[in-house]
């Protein structure tokens, strides 16, 4: 699965209201840092960031981990794994 797809499932379920399971690389820009892959059990996308709110705005996620409640973001290219499916980056 490529991950424009990937993302496209994701909205379409948040949409339904429904969760997904997804895997990532995290990456901190202005730690510059990385603190590993970030699993997340059940997730729902929230609205993205705005171009005033963030200057990657375009290939970055807001979603909310159902399990903590936290409204955390992830960086679109750095989509490894969609509920259970690899993710090509293509």
């Amino acid at each position: 699965m490529n991950v424009y797809d990937a993302i496209d499932s994701m909205r379409q379920i948040s949409n339904r209201g429904g969760s997904f399971s997804f895997s990532f690389m995290s990456y901190s820009e202005t730690a510059g840092s990385t603190d590993g892959v970030t699993d997340v059990a059940s997730a729902r996308l929230r609205a993205r960031p705005s171009k005033e709110q963030n200057r990657n705005f375009e290939i970055m996620e807001a979603y909310t981990n159902l399990d903590t409640g936290e409204a955390r973001q992830f960086y679109q290219p750095l989509l490894m794994i969609f509920n259970g499916q690899k993710i090509e980056l293509t």
